[in-house]
C-alpha cells in the first residue's frame, strides 16, 4: 500500500478498490490484496476522522470557555 497523507487521497483509493472488488474478473489473490489494503486505508481514514473530531471538540470547548 502506498502511504497516503490525506483523508481525501485515502478515500479516493478506497473508492478505486471498491470498483475493482466489484469486478468479478479479478483473481482471488488480487481480491485478498485489495481487501487488505482497504482494511488499512479504512483504519487510516477512521483515525483521521477521529482526530478531526477531537480537534473540533477542543476548539468548541475553548470557544465556550472564553
Amino acid at each position: 500500500m502506498n502511504e497516503y497523507t490525506t483523508y481525501e487521497e485515502a478515500k479516493k483509493r478506497l473508492e478505486e478498490i471498491s470498483v475493482k472488488l466489484s469486478n468479478s474478473d479479478i483473481s482471488l489473490d488480487m481480491a485478498i490484496n485489495l481487501y487488505e489494503e482497504a482494511s488499512k486505508l479504512t483504519a487510516f481514514c477512521y483515525e483521521k476522522l477521529r482526530s478531526a473530531e477531537l480537534k473540533f471538540s477542543q476548539v468548541s470547548l475553548a470557544s465556550t470557555e472564553e
